[in-house]
């Protein structure tokens, strides 16, 4: 009895099997990629990628694969910001790289972006206050200002680099403080 249960559980099995490697053969296409390929890796599983996981990029590069490791893995050349990541990764996590539709699309032109240069003079301008911050003492505030000219970094000053500002106005709720009048030399 027990022999005969043994048998119909291996021709069970046996036909699993061979019905699984069927579906696997229709569906799966053999990776073609050559050493030297430009390809696109997934960022899925890394954990060293900085800020929210919802916003990054699924696939990351362009990488260049170094070596094949049989036909299911291969070995990327990793950026700094992918430096903790493993350079082996299996074959369905990479993805080759396409470029620009240039070929595709030969009448597409990419129209000139033309930006104007951008003046800075001597003396700067502030245009508003934007935070406010009490240091070490509660006498002394910096206030964190916006120059007129924009390519000047917002920068923290004392009250003393600012000659008039007005206080929060009575009927508002907002932090924003105007600035009347001040030239602060770069």
């Amino acid at each position: 009895m027990l022999d005969k249960a043994r048998k119909h559980e291996l021709r069970c099995m046996e036909y699993s099997f061979a019905y699984a490697k069927d579906k696997w053969d229709k569906s799966h296409a053999t990776p073609d990629f050559k050493v030297g390929d430009l390809v696109l890796v997934s960022t899925t599983n890394p954990n060293n990628i900085k800020g929210c996981r919802n916003l990054k990029d699924s696939f990351a590069g362009t990488f260049v694969i170094k070596a094949l490791h049989g036909e299911n893995a291969g070995e990327v050349e990793l950026s700094e910001e992918l430096s903790n990541k493993h350079p082996t990764s299996p074959v369905s996590l990479i993805k080759p790289y396409k470029s620009g539709d240039a070929e595709k699309f030969p009448l597409r032109n990419k129209v000139p972006q033309h930006i104007p240069p951008v003046e800075s003079s001597g003396t700067m301008k502030i245009t508003k206050v934007l935070k406010e911050r009490k240091l070490r003492s509660k006498k002394v505030r910096e206030y964190l200002v916006r120059y007129s000219d924009p390519t000047c970094e917002d920068e923290f000053l004392e009250e003393k680099g600012i000659t008039e500002a007005t206080k929060f106005s009575e009927g508002s709720d907002t932090l924003e403080r105007k600035i009347l009048q001040s030239n602060i030399p770069f």
